[in-house]
């Protein structure tokens, strides 16, 4: 299951990357931002963080203007590795070193749509490496227990 949220700026993209995850028959849910009215990104953050709890499998997608703000509010989760991704390589190296499990993207770049698809779907397809990157993971996940 892939989740999928935004703020207003990153609406359109949104709408774009559903359906991309429609052609490539993929399963989603769609957590809103439902328009390009103005709304807080934090509050979409905790709305994808909160879904994601007990879903260990689930991967999410969040988008915000520029996608720092959604990577700061989303990784204020323990179990939440969110990464802000501008290339394909980035989100490949994310989820073999980091086990991300949220990909961020910037909804205001000027990045094609088939940019956002390589992207994408480098996301969803790289398998976590483990070995020396699960200690790793594993006290990062140490870390933000430590904080709540």
């Amino acid at each position: 299951m892939i989740v999928l949220a935004s703020d207003h700026a990153g609406f359109k993209l949104k709408e774009k990357i559903k359906k991309y995850l429609q052609k490539l028959n993929l399963e989603f849910k769609d957590l809103g931002a439902t328009d390009t009215n103005s709304v807080d990104y934090p509050i979409y953050a905790k709305k994808m963080a909160l879904y994601m709890k007990d879903r260990a499998e689930t991967k999410g997608i969040l988008i915000c203007g520029t996608g720092i703000g959604m990577s700061i509010a989303i990784n204020r989760f323990y179990y939440i590795r969110g990464a802000l991704c501008k290339d394909k390589k980035t989100a490949i190296l994310c989820r073999q070193h980091n086990d991300a499990n949220v990909l961020i993207l910037a909804g205001r770049n000027k990045g094609t749509m088939l940019h956002y698809r390589k992207i994408v779907k480098a996301f969803l397809n790289t398998k976590f490496l483990g070995d020396r990157h699960q200690r790793r993971v594993d006290m990062l996940i140490d870390l933000a227990k430590e904080q709540n």
